[in-house]
């Protein structure tokens, strides 16, 4: 039986169009909902819809969402489980289509009831990881997630019977938003990928978040490129998406179009398929439909605008090798080698300490490693803890993180772009700052 997916194919569909720009979007009312995908699929750029749940739902408190839509209290999401599959069919309706597909990105360790409840609603793309939605966003025990995850991976794929390719992407490459040097979010992305396909997923996605420095961000995303080639089976379509910056965002609206239009660019020059967009306003509260669009339309603009810097079709130029790519492999094949299962695979290397997530407090996360910012503003490993990857990026000596450096790391992409943007007296206001304006026009104005 040939298959069809609003997913599937996607890089081949894409390769000389650019990367399709991507909000996080989500509202609680279906009306709203309909009129945020209705806004995002009119805007002036090739768009990706999206369906961002609740906490609630992420969380399977469904009498929570349930009691708050009866009370008109808004919730920070769309309560997929709680609205049912005629409400989301009808908020789809004439929008969700070939030139417009729709994901659904939820956060949720135990994604089963997500899973039934977006196939019901004829959707067919999700987003997650046992690992990259289990570690950070609950207390979920890791063991509980994997075998929760493989079995949604598994549910999810019996689209296929029914002519629907399912897509499913790996959150990985964004583990805690900041502070993790790339080669581990490689690494788990990756890992994360082989999993969906163990367990039935043919149509894949992996992430990269962009972090401190773009010529790191630019060898990562290689490395990833060529991990994935590598490692994931002949008969698995997938593409890679970049993340713009998750960490602590510019509160100036100058600095954060700064780090958007350095995400774009980094899309295009890495050959990316999709990116995943943030707005001004992410720093201080919700954003609206308009500003989602905005941002998705600055974010398609600063892409073009590098577009015609790069040629069409063109391979991805070649990033000095740091190591980035060495030390993702080495963590992929030690993770390989401890079990043929891959689900009992990545819970045995968290418990040995071979994959060990920076500053996250998670109980079965070891704890002991630990990342900082160097002068030159890559992220490096101040400790390896357990990892099997001591020296392969930097030296042996640790470094030791303070308090007050680690705060200031945490800020680091904050307060860079928006000193930045504030220093240059530029005289237009924020507003008329376009997908043309550069870091070095900032300093020149």
């Amino acid at each position: 039986m040939s298959t069809s997916g609003s997913f599937a194919g996607l890089a081949a569909r894409r390769r000389s169009a650019g990367p399709l720009v991507q909000p996080r979007m989500g509202f609680s009312g279906p009306r709203r909902m309909r009129a945020g995908l209705e806004a995002v699929r009119r805007a002036r750029a090739a768009t990706v819809g999206t369906l961002t749940l609740d906490s609630y739902t992420r969380v399977k408190d469904y009498a929570s969402a349930e009691r708050a839509l009866a009370d008109g209290f808004p919730l920070n999401g769309y309560p997929l489980v709680t609205h049912g599959p005629d409400t989301t069919r009808a908020v789809l309706d004439g929008i969700q289509g070939p030139d417009f597909p729709v994901q659904v990105r939820h956060g949720s360790a135990l994604p089963d009831d997500i899973i039934a409840a977006l196939v019901a609603a004829g959707l067919d793309a999700t987003e997650g990881g046992p690992v990259s939605y289990c570690l950070p966003y609950s207390r979920v025990p890791l063991r509980e997630a994997t075998v929760s995850w493989a079995r949604s991976c598994e549910q999810f794929a019996e689209l296929r019977d029914r002519g629907v390719e399912p897509h499913l992407e790996s959150f990985g490459g964004c583990m805690m938003g900041q502070m993790c040097p790339p080669g581990l979010l490689i690494a788990i992305t990756v890992l994360e990928g082989l999993f969906f396909h163990r367990h039935g997923l043919r149509s894949i996605s992996l992430s990269y978040a962009q972090q401190t420095d773009i010529r790191q961000d630019e060898e990562a995303v290689a490395a990833l490129r060529s991990l994935a080639t590598a490692f994931l089976p002949d008969d698995t379509d997938w593409h890679i998406v970049v993340y713009a910056y998750m960490g602590k965002y510019p509160r100036t609206h100058g600095g954060a179009l700064l780090v958007l239009r350095a995400a774009a660019e980094l899309a295009v020059r890495t050959g990316a398929t999709r990116l995943i967009v943030k707005t001004p306003a992410e720093s201080y509260r919700i954003p609206t439909i308009e500003e989602n669009v905005e941002a998705l339309e600055f974010a398609g603009a600063a892409a073009a605008a590098e577009a015609t810097r790069t040629p069409p079709d063109a391979a991805p130029a070649p990033a000095p090798d740091t190591g980035i790519a060495a030390e993702a492999r080495q963590l992929i094949e030690a993770v390989l080698g401890l079990h043929p299962d891959i689900g009992q695979a990545l819970v045995r290397a968290f418990a040995k300490g071979y994959l060990d997530v920076p500053y996250c407090l998670h109980a079965d996360n070891h704890g002991r490693s630990r990342g900082y910012i160097d002068g030159a503003g890559r992220l490096r490993w101040a400790s390896v803890g357990s990892m099997p990857i001591r020296g392969i990026t930097g030296g042996t000596r640790e470094h030791t993180v303070g308090s007050s450096e680690l705060l200031s790391a945490l800020s680091y992409v904050e307060r860079t772009h928006d000193l930045l943007a504030l220093r240059s007296q530029d005289t237009r206001t924020s507003d008329e700052l376009d997908a043309g304006t550069t870091a070095a026009d900032l300093r020149q104005a």
